[in-house]
């Protein structure tokens, strides 16, 4: 598995909400395109096993801010 699909969860959709929860932030080392930008979890590990990547889900700031570091 040398490819890599990044996403991380969207801060405007709630756990109950049917709306897809996952952004689709960036892919590596493949040869393949995603169109959707909103997508579910099962989704995305349908197209990670067919696409044979590794997906990885990068962390999420909880208050908006756009920063996950600890500063």
């Amino acid at each position: 598995m040398d490819a890599k699909i990044f996403v991380r969860e969207r801060r405007k959709v709630d756990e109950k909400e049917k709306a897809p929860r996952f952004n689709v932030v960036a892919v590596i080392g493949s040869n393949f395109k995603i169109y959707a930008t909103h997508m579910r979890k099962k989704e995305l590990e349908e197209v990670a096993k067919a696409a044979n990547a590794e997906l990885i889900f990068l962390a999420n700031d909880k208050d908006g801010s756009g920063c996950t570091c600890n500063d």
